[in-house]
């Protein structure tokens, strides 16, 4: 979904020839990834970085493309709300000092947006506390033909208008613009495909811990949710279950409901069988390789961790670790994704298969609602242990991960040191967002003004006044 489309209207004939076409490619894909040395090389990570503009008072800004064209920089794309942008960082290689450069990247980038949002800025959170019921409209959708393509594809699919439910807050929406409401720090890893199995589920499992010291969403509509409010109003907001598919257990964004038994093979063909087309553009001409079609479809299922096939120079595997908030700070991020890579890593060296998946799920869904006060349980270890404790006796686990692939002692440190100091004085961004807006008797706009200029300081989070 990553480059717009000519056009926004398909026929129901182009849906229906787009079907084929991804049953053909799902072949096609299965072959590549089974062909000798297909994937290999060094490990290398990369991320992307959802940004909110908003004006002088703190509210949303709808000024993407003006922000994006004053730029002039290729990492700079728009996202679905125009009052949110994109920037994708440099790939790099995870061995050496991969957590220094990814968070000198993400400040500069930070700033230099910033610094081209005429009389307002940029900042990373998880949802804006100043966005309003009247700021998701179908004007706030960015001028793109392939959003305006995606919120045609799910109206075909779903009676709007559709109820979003969080507790007890409910909504009646009639467009995928509230997805807008949230922005991540999504963070892939390239993996070849005998070791995808192994690393995709210990990423299922890494998730939940990684994700309860993580918290950086908890207001939405002026109301204090869950620790990460984006995993339930992204999945909420994206649901196409109630017409089409009301059996299908999973929603479009889900968490999953198995362990990987196999390969990333497995992924692809249940994202064909079990969800129907959205976006059905179709590329002439593509070589065989590329999977276009397949690898747009694959684009509108959001699993909160999910595969990636990149064509380039070869074809190589990824995966798409999506469920960490935007912020608060570079060096926050730059420690969630050690932290998150680490763990992920030392857990794929044994087989998780024998786990119940359904524990990993719970936790990553109490870890969502309850951050470092939620009960989480662990492989190996019996009953159930309080997040903060749990996220600091696997630290030292995440930091063996690393070590292994090459990442250099001090820069592993560093970075996790910001995990372990923050789980200690419980100091995540949602907790700094509570405490900061009864500090100002609730004014929202002055908390996210002070959470700006904290947050393009660099300073982690657990350091903020």
């Amino acid at each position: 979904m990553g480059k717009d489309l000519e056009k926004e209207r398909f026929t129901e004939a182009e849906f229906t020839r787009f079907g084929e076409r991804v049953q053909q490619q799902l072949g096609v894909l299965r072959e590549l990834l089974t062909t000798p040395g297909f994937g290999e090389g060094p490990v290398t990570i990369g991320a992307e970085l959802e940004l909110f503009l908003i004006d002088g008072e703190g509210r949303p800004l709808q000024r993407n493309d003006q922000v994006r064209d004053v730029l002039g920089d290729p990492r700079v794309v728009l996202e679905l709300g125009r009052y949110n942008i994109e920037v994708n960082l440099t790939p790099i290689p995870l061995a050496g000092r991969p957590f220094e450069t990814l968070g000198a990247e993400v400040q500069e980038t930070i700033t230099k947006v910033d610094g081209a949002v005429a009389g307002g800025g940029a900042l990373p959170i998880g949802i804006l506390p100043t966005l309003d019921a009247g700021h998701f409209t179908l004007g706030a959708m960015s001028d793109q033909n392939r959003y305006r393509a995606m919120s045609r594809g799910l109206r075909r699919l779903r009676l709007e208008p559709f109820l979003v439910k969080i507790d007890d807050l409910e909504l009646s929406v009639e467009d995928v613009i509230l997805e807008s409401a949230n922005t991540s720090w999504q963070v892939h890893i390239r993996t070849p495909p005998e070791r995808f199995a192994r690393l995709f589920n210990a990423a299922q499992l890494a998730i939940g811990p990684v994700l309860a010291a993580c918290g950086n969403s908890p207001f939405f509509l002026g109301r204090e949710l869950w620790e990460e409010t984006r995993i339930a109003l992204m999945e909420e907001a994206a649901d196409d279950r109630d017409v089409q598919r009301p059996e299908r257990r999973d929603g479009r964004v889900t968490f999953g409901s198995d362990w990987v038994r196999e390969g990333a093979h497995e992924l692809f063909e249940r994202y064909v069988r079990d969800y129907d087309p959205i976006v059905p553009d179709i590329t002439e001409g593509a070589p065989e390789r590329e999977v276009p079609e397949l690898r747009l479809h694959q684009g509108t299922i959001w699993q909160w961790n999910r595969p990636v096939y990149d064509p380039a120079d070869g074809g190589h595997l990824r995966i798409e670790l999506r469920a960490l908030p935007a912020g608060p700070s570079c060096a926050d991020m730059a420690a969630n994704t050690a932290f998150l890579l680490g763990l992920t890593l030392s857990q794929a060296e044994r087989d998780l298969t024998g786990y119940r998946f359904a524990q990993a799920y719970q936790n990553f869904y109490r870890a969502a609602m309850d951050g470092l006060d939620a009960k989480l349980s662990w492989p190996g270890r019996d009953g159930e242990f309080e997040a903060a404790e749990l996220v600091l006796s696997l630290l030292p686990e995440a930091r063996d991960g690393l070590l292994k692939a090459g990442v250099t002692p001090s820069d592993a440190d560093r970075a996790l040191d910001v995990v372990a100091q923050r789980t200690r004085l419980r100091r995540t961004g949602s907790v700094w967002q509570r405490e900061a807006l009864a500090r100002f008797g609730g004014d929202r706009g002055r908390m996210v003004r002070r959470y700006r200029e904290l947050a393009l300081s660099g300073l982690p989070v657990h350091l903020w006044e």
